[in-house]
């Protein structure tokens, strides 16, 4: 006949045999999440690297793409300007446009037919055209009249060199087809104006039209680089 006693005996043999199996649980739990951990962080650090391979590669193209941009018209008779971080073509707006005017000058359509050809040999040649995703002309003014006036302004002359590119005068018109795909007009009015080699604000320098380029996912690449970097 089973006592109380050995009745309480059982239960705590039972108990005893209960408790090490379920430490042995957590710990094969425990150890499953540090092995989770561990896979986890050496994706995280393959997919770093190949994200700072990524990031390079592009600076890499804005880099050569400047360069070459320099080599091409810093020298140029044009009479233009190529920023040397942005890889940005200056031109002060009297090459195209009569003061306050947006439509362009008779002698600014060669001037066109000579720049924007070799402009895009560099842009969309082999190797560079799938990294950019936009080309930009864009428009910038004095600071004669209100804000909103040279927005338009600025629009409408960006606007008028983008519409004679693109029209059925423009003499290359093989080129037309790829600007389509990445061409916009932009208006900056007078808020990004320009200063003299005195550091004071110059309204002639102020007034001009830019042709830049954007590359693919470039402003997440690099604040990309920015975190990478701390």
């Amino acid at each position: 006949m089973t006592t109380k006693y050995q009745r309480l005996f059982k239960r705590e043999q039972d108990e005893g045999h209960f408790w090490p199996s379920f430490t042995d649980l957590l710990t094969i739990i425990l150890l499953c999440f540090i092995l989770i951990f561990i896979a986890m962080m050496i994706i995280k650090s393959l997919q770093i690297e190949e994200m700072k391979k990524t990031i390079d590669q592009i600076m890499g193209v804005r880099a050569k793409l400047v360069n070459e941009l320099q080599a091409e018209f810093s020298d140029s008779s044009l009479g233009i300007e190529v920023d040397e971080k942005t890889g940005a073509i200056i031109f002060n707006t009297e090459i195209l446009f009569a003061y306050d005017k947006s439509e362009l000058k008779p002698e600014s359509y060669q001037f066109l037919n000579e720049f924007v050809p070799k402009y895009l040999d560099i842009l969309l040649q082999n190797g560079f055209e799938d990294y950019v995703a936009e080309i930009i002309i864009e428009g910038h003014t004095d600071r004669d009249g209100s804000y909103l006036y040279n927005l338009q302004l600025a629009q409408e002359r960006a606007y008028s060199v983008a519409e004679y590119i693109l029209s059925d005068d423009f003499p290359y018109k093989n080129i037309q087809k790829h600007l389509q795909e990445k061409l916009t007009v932009n208006s900056k009015s007078f808020t990004d104006f320009r200063n003299n080699e005195s550091g004071e604000y110059s309204a002639a320098a102020s007034r001009r039209v830019e042709f830049k380029f954007r590359l693919k996912d470039e402003e997440i690449l690099e604040k990309t680089r920015e975190i990478l970097a701390k």
